[in-house]
């Protein structure tokens, strides 16, 4: 029995350290299902979690052997060569995008890109991806980051880092227990490794589940949540010289899990409930696969997946992943197509395999066979910096260009950038001076209006619907209390109620949920958006303000272009009843296109960033059907200064209009204020003072 133990143990190391042709397939598998996935499918496949869990069962093979002959763990030099390793494809496939991100995207979204390309040199693009609340699942990629894909190698390269931790401090710790309980073969290394990857699977397992539940765009993207992924691989590997299935059992498996994992992303709805307890779908299949092994049958599923095609893919899988993503988001950016089509998306696989082949041919196997790096431990260090340092270098130069250009730009005299107050009837006919645009393309993204907090004091709602209430600064005195309360688009004009209420001394209160236009309950809400609704409106009715501002018109981007916000007269009945002033504001247009970015990349005279005014709005705005309907209803309509002479432009008085497809600029709407505060005043006949 001894004999047999100690010969099944040296054929288990043996199967162990041998190259395993079928997990290079299941590699090749894994690539291929992301990348059709997201070429075709706009869908998530399982297959980043396939690479996640081989990722994590070569590295346990590797460092268990290691403590197993107790040979030094060598964790710097462990960490220098994975790193020398992975970053020269890393920085090639960055400066490529980089490049293409100068020529292709517009300048409103470089910072991004920059800020990107830092957090995936530094490993950190999960969490950046996290701070951003990244819709992963987006069916149109034209707009989506090029180096959004590299999340997944941030959670890898923070596991290769933690991972050899676990085992050093198993390195540490079994000599103690082994004096403590010199019969107890419990001590053994692998057993030590069995108890801490278990309750790290265990741990992680339950907090992915339950981060899933509730943030699940945020849970997508943290490494807390994948830690039971890797920990499966770790498990696996540590148990696979104790599962010895038979010949058919391993046929089974191997096309078994094959079917599995390749059916994964068709049969679950992964889009929106991964990783949670879902992730354990592709893995599992993927844990089934690799116990099948090498099942010695002409039908078993290694033959398939340990064929040179599929080897070959798996041989490049890295790189391939690296490329197909960028090449997928420019390819659509630049055709201006949101979906490939079977050619299209066939070209974009082949053409990121060449360029894929051709990282590993001269990028990868050079320098992982150049041997200067692997005598001292210090050269591999002093690679791993030069590769940052050629993407460091040209980011740097780039982020400090933008800066300065946005410091000009923002320098400029107010009279070259009039924005509205051109179109105002004493400047009507005159030409506008020449001007750089404003606000600069890097400061885009802060072109939603400011709110000064959260609601304190007598202000704070009691539903908790309600807890993300936003207030200005409350005046020293106050003459009047308004609620603002809608979305957005009721939102973007606070940068005109807000500074001309604290001029007059007004109180507002904001309650706004995205895509929730206020009105009473109707069909054609989702149900959380009427909740919000009866909830602001109890609200309003328990403080009795004087004024609730709104937004009266529903715009759209397809006919009919504007209509009535359902359920708007019903919504606001109750409150004009209780002696309650109510503002209704028509809406601004919506367009299919970014209308910041088609300026940047086309120029803001090209008709494709100036809209035709019947192809935005109603010929009769919906808010003339209101009059007379409610008493104390005020309507204003500032389309007059969004729009001019038939199209709605992208630029008016050297000022962009529009932060994107349908939100109007802070910067836009604060060139509106003296007009807005004209109207509102005339409309309500409020008292100036």
């Amino acid at each position: 029995m001894m004999a047999k133990t100690v010969m099944d143990t040296a054929q288990s190391t043996t199967a162990e350290r041998a190259f395993r042709p079928e997990v290079q397939g299941l590699r090749a598998l894994a690539v291929l299902m992301v990348a059709a996935y997201h070429i075709w499918l706009g869908r998530v496949s399982g297959g980043v979690d396939v690479f996640l869990l081989i990722s994590a069962f070569l590295l346990t093979l590797s460092f268990t052997r290691k403590l197993e002959s107790h040979k030094p763990l060598q964790l710097l030099r462990h960490w220098l060569h994975v790193f020398k390793r992975l970053l020269p494809a890393v920085v090639v496939v960055l400066l490529a995008v980089l490049t293409a991100t100068w020529t292709f995207i517009p300048q409103s979204r470089w910072p991004d890109v920059l800020a990107e390309a830092w957090a995936s040199l530094l490993y950190r693009q999960n969490w950046q991806l996290a701070e951003s609340a990244v819709d992963y699942y987006a069916q149109d990629h034209s707009g989506a980051s090029p180096l959004q894909h590299f999340w997944s190698l941030s959670v890898q390269g923070q596991v290769f880092i933690l991972w050899p931790l676990v085992f050093a401090a198993v390195a540490l710790l079994q000599p103690q227990l082994a004096r403590l309980f010199p019969h107890n073969k419990a001590v053994a290394h692998r057993q030590l490794l069995f108890i801490a990857f278990g309750l790290i699977f265990v741990a992680s397992l339950i907090f992915s589940i339950d981060q899933t539940a509730t943030n699940q765009e945020i849970a997508y993207f943290d490494t807390r949540t994948r830690l039971c992924e890797f920990a499966l691989g770790s498990l696996l590997a540590l148990a696979l010289p104790y599962l010895k299935p038979g010949r058919r059992l391993r046929v089974f498996l191997g096309w078994a899990g094959l079917a599995a994992m390749l059916s994964c992303g068709l049969i679950l709805t992964v889009d929106r409930s991964f990783p949670g307890f879902v992730a354990l779908w592709p893995t599992l299949a993927a844990a089934a696969v690799i116990v099948a092994g090498q099942s010695g049958s002409r039908f078993g599923a290694d033959r398939f997946l340990s064929s040179k095609p599929l080897v070959l893919v798996g041989d490049n899988s890295y790189a391939l992943y690296l490329w197909h993503w960028p090449v997928l988001v420019f390819f659509l950016l630049v055709t201006e197509t949101s979906t490939p089509n079977i050619l299209q998306g066939l070209a974009i696989m082949a053409v990121s395999m060449v360029l894929a082949v051709a990282t590993t041919r001269y990028v990868e196997r050079p320098l992982r066979r150049w041997e200067w790096p692997n005598v001292r431990s210090w050269r591999a260090a002093v690679v791993i910096a030069s590769c940052g340092a050629l993407l460091a270098l040209p980011v740097t130069a780039w982020q400090g260009a933008i800066s300065s250009e946005s410091a000009a730009i923002a320098d400029q005299p107010m009279e070259l950038t009039p924005g509205a107050a051109a179109l105002a009837p004493q400047n009507a006919g005159q030409p506008t001076p020449d001007a750089k645009i404003i606000p600069a393309p890097a400061a885009m993204k802060d072109e939603w209006a400011d709110i000064d907090g959260l609601c304190t004091g007598d202000n704070v709602p009691s539903d908790p619907l309600l807890e993300g209430c936003l207030q200005n600064d409350e005046p020293e005195v106050v003459t009047k209390r308004i609620v603002v309360l809608g979305d957005s688009h009721a939102q973007q004009y606070m940068a005109a109620l807000g500074p001309i209420a604290k001029a007059h001394g007004w109180e507002v209160v904001t309650l706004l949920k995205g895509s929730c236009r206020f009105g009473a309950e109707s069909e054609e809400r989702t149900d959380e958006c009427n909740d919000f609704n009866k909830a602001s409106a109890q609200y309003v009715m328990e403080h009795k303000p004087d004024a609730v501002f709104t937004v009266a018109s529903l715009t759209h981007v397809t006919a009919p272009f504007e209509t009535e916000v359902p359920g708007y007269l019903d919504g606001i009945k109750p409150f004009t009843d209780a002696g309650i002033d109510v503002v209704g504001v028509r809406d601004n247009p919506r367009f299919s296109i970014n209308m910041p970015e088609c300026v940047q990349k086309k120029g803001p005279d090209s008709p494709d960033c100036n809209a035709p005014l019947e192809e935005s709005l109603a010929a009769y705005s919906p808010l003339d059907d209101y009059v007379g309907k409610v008493d104390r209803l005020f309507l204003m309509d500032m389309s007059d200064f969004i729009c001019e002479q038939g199209t709605c432009p992208a630029v008016v008085g050297n000022v962009y209009v529009y932060k994107d497809d349908n939100h109007l600029t802070k910067t836009y709407v604060q060139s509106m204020i003296p007009m807005f505060e004209e109207r509102l005043l005339a409309a309500t006949g409020w008292s100036a003072s």
